[in-house]
């Protein structure tokens, strides 16, 4: 339940700041450009807060539905407008006046996810080092020519330095028609590239594990299976185990290292595990039961412990990676270009059939991300948000009525035409921008049920 909890306030978080961000930005743009803004609005229903701005009387709303927002502007074509401030109503600027207001929302979003990766980059943040462990025989990555102890330091062009960054170049990549270059360090340090044939990774969307569609497993180091840090009140500190303590048997057999012995705990959640542990050179027999916890498709077992750390091993499986600030302000701006330039392929090649409609994220996928992604600290979050931006951003240009791209599409028409369309048209083009959103929302519902219930 408090998990629950928790995706669900991140989710509001989220959703709560994004909106803000793309309703400024035609709020801001309209101030400035001398349209009367009536009312600012995050979220939609029953006003939950409401205050009226000293300047215009602009009517501020925080409402009770969370899932989007809105800017009412002073229209003739809503509502009876005084003659004194017709000037100042929207339908009555120029066409370059009202397409900067529309424009303005969704480049906010895209100028959002450039701040919000630049903080990124200069925080910085702590990866796995991306070295190849064991490498099957045959599959995608063994043609390419990839060994056990090579290290991917580039895909594309693109420095890797985590196995992170890795797997999110190889996504961006993978909807292109082209090959892709892994600039690798082999075992012996030396510089070399391996080639990945154009389409060999497939579907994002179709695949569960990448690492194992690829047939490889990231190296990672053997820690023996020797306790570090105990929780207190959890099932280890209740079994009586101690820092130090080292695991002998469980329940008759062996572990090799630590990494083991937490996929045996995992999977025995409630079920008593019989223990043989090292302590101070002595045999020592415990009875440990693991807690249950739930996870998003399966429950797994926990008992409260870490590993004993290793001196010496972090300095080859850990890196850290920061940016100064112009660099990190620079790779902000040419993420945001990739990730928009990505978005649009993928919503074509889904539209094509190219790609399956997996790709499409609901609002129960993007709280479940919202919420791992806000546990896990404010890097994380922060480049959850900034894809999401990019995602709303793109979204909001595309050429459908009822949406940003659609009232652009619409001036295109006016400004071709000379004059605005008419009513009629207009209604006929929201209605069918309404069918198709609502047609677009209700598969990304579909989706989501059957990804988390299916």
């Amino acid at each position: 339940m408090e998990d629950f909890i928790f995706k669900l306030l991140a989710f509001i978080a989220a959703i709560a700041i994004l909106v803000s961000v793309h309703e400024f930005g035609h709020f801001w743009v309209a101030r400035r450009l001398g349209v009367k803004v009536l009312r600012f609005s995050i979220g939609f229903g029953k006003p939950l807060w409401r205050w009226i701005g000293k300047q215009d009387n602009t009517e501020y709303v925080i409402a009770a539905i969370p899932l989007g927002g809105y800017v009412k502007m002073l229209d003739e074509r809503e509502a009876d407008v005084d003659p004194a401030e017709r000037h100042r109503a929207f339908n009555q600027k120029s066409l370059s006046v009202r397409s900067a207001v529309v424009v303005a929302g969704p480049l906010f979003n895209f100028i959002f996810a450039v701040f919000a990766f630049w903080f990124v980059f200069m925080l910085g943040e702590t990866g796995l080092r991306p070295l190849v462990g064991e490498v099957d025989a045959g599959g995608i990555a063994a043609q390419a020519g990839l060994q056990t102890g090579d290290e991917i330091v580039s895909v594309n062009g693109e420095l890797t330095p985590t196995w992170g960054l890795v797997i999110q170049e190889l996504a961006a990549a993978s909807v292109t028609d082209q090959a892709l270059v892994l600039g690798v360090n082999d075992r012996d340090a030396m510089p070399v590239e391996r080639i990945l044939v154009a389409g060999a990774i497939g579907d994002l969307a179709e695949i569960k594990d990448l690492m194992s569609h690829l047939g490889l497993q990231p190296e990672r180091p053997s820690v023996p299976a020797v306790f570090g840090k105990i929780l207190s009140g959890e099932a280890a500190d209740q079994a009586g185990i101690r820092s130090g303590d080292r695991v002998l048997s469980v329940d008759g057999g062996t572990v090799a290292d630590w990494m083991e012995w937490v996929e045996y705990v995992q999977a025995r959640p409630e079920k008593t595990i019989e223990l043989t542990l090292e302590r101070d050179g002595q045999p020592l027999n415990v009875m440990l039961v693991p807690a249950a916890l739930d996870r998003a498709d399966k429950t797994i077992g926990r008992i409260g412990a870490t590993n004993q750390v290793v001196l010496g091993m972090s300095e080859r499986y850990r890196v850290e990676y920061r940016l100064d600030m112009v660099s990190a302000f620079t790779s902000a701006v040419s993420r945001t270009g990739e990730y928009s330039i990505l978005t649009l392929k993928v919503m074509w090649r889904i539209l094509t059939g190219e790609a399956s409609v997996q790709n499409l994220s609901g609002p129960l996928t993007i709280a479940d991300a919202a919420g791992k992604s806000a546990s896990y600290g404010l890097v994380p979050f922060l480049k959850l948000l900034a894809i999401i931006s990019i995602s709303l951003g793109v979204l909001n240009l595309l050429p459908i009525p009822v949406l940003d791209g659609g009232h652009l599409l619409f001036f295109a028409f006016e400004a071709v035409k000379g004059s605005p369309l008419s009513e009629n048209w207009m209604i006929h083009g929201q209605k069918i921008g309404l069918l198709l959103l609502a047609g677009l929302m209700s598969l990304a519902f579909y989706v989501d049920i059957m990804r988390f219930f299916g």
